[in-house]
């Protein structure tokens, strides 16, 4: 695998720079989905839930199509992009729900830190346009910490669920409770979803009595 990416030079747009895959989960929205983190965001926000997924550094260096090797598809009902941040690597996700959907109907949510606003009149680059008519529900706006409130799918009470489609109007993005999944890899405990300020009390907790032990 090619360990090499630069952010600003990649000769390829449609070369992903991934920070992790899960291939099927029920904590990132409706029904049973694969989730697609990209790595670097430049956003920076205080009290960020995935710090390790800022930096544009090289993590697993991908193509759509090996991607799409790597996901379930005959076990899940969509997709949801999340990172880092994923209108930074805008054509190369595009690209990727193209390629699933021409396998399988598969509903994408994409959460980013942009607002949509910006998105439309100034997007980062030219790739945001193509992921944009991809996505069935956009959660936008920056994490604040002082806002999470627990509920919803989304980091904090700021960011705005936007139904681009009229796909999934029925599911309470809002105010529906939030479901995460604990996992240990090599001993390291990780999550996939939305925690709750509790669940990243309790995880740093165990985390550091476990590096004591």
């Amino acid at each position: 695998m090619n360990t090499l990416f630069d952010h600003e030079h990649s000769d390829d747009a449609h070369v992903l720079n991934i920070a992790a895959m899960a291939a099927h989960t029920q904590a990132l929205g409706p029904g049973t989905r694969a989730v697609v983190w990209v790595q670097g965001c430049p956003l920076n926000c205080p009290g960020c839930l995935a710090p390790k997924w800022i930096p544009f550094v090289p993590a697993m260096i991908l193509r759509p199509e090996e991607i799409l090797e790597e996901l379930d598809l005959d076990r899940i009902t969509g997709l949801t992009f999340s990172g880092g941040e994923p209108m930074e690597q805008a054509a190369g996700l595009a690209a990727l729900a193209r390629l699933a959907r021409r396998k399988k109907n598969l509903d994408l949510i994409c959460f980013s830190g942009y607002r949509y606003e910006r998105l439309l009149k100034n997007p980062p680059n030219n790739g945001v346009a193509g992921l944009l008519a991809e996505i069935d529900v956009l959660i936008d706006g920056p994490f604040i910490q002082s806002l999470n409130d627990s509920v919803g799918l989304r980091g904090s009470s700021n960011q705005r669920a936007i139904h681009l489609t009229t796909r999934l109007r029925e599911y309470d993005f809002e105010s529906n409770t939030r479901k995460v999944e604990i996992t240990i890899n090599d001993g390291e405990l990780a999550f996939i979803g939305i925690p709750t300020p509790g669940i990243m009390s309790a995880m740093q907790t165990a985390t550091l009595a476990d590096k004591k032990g």
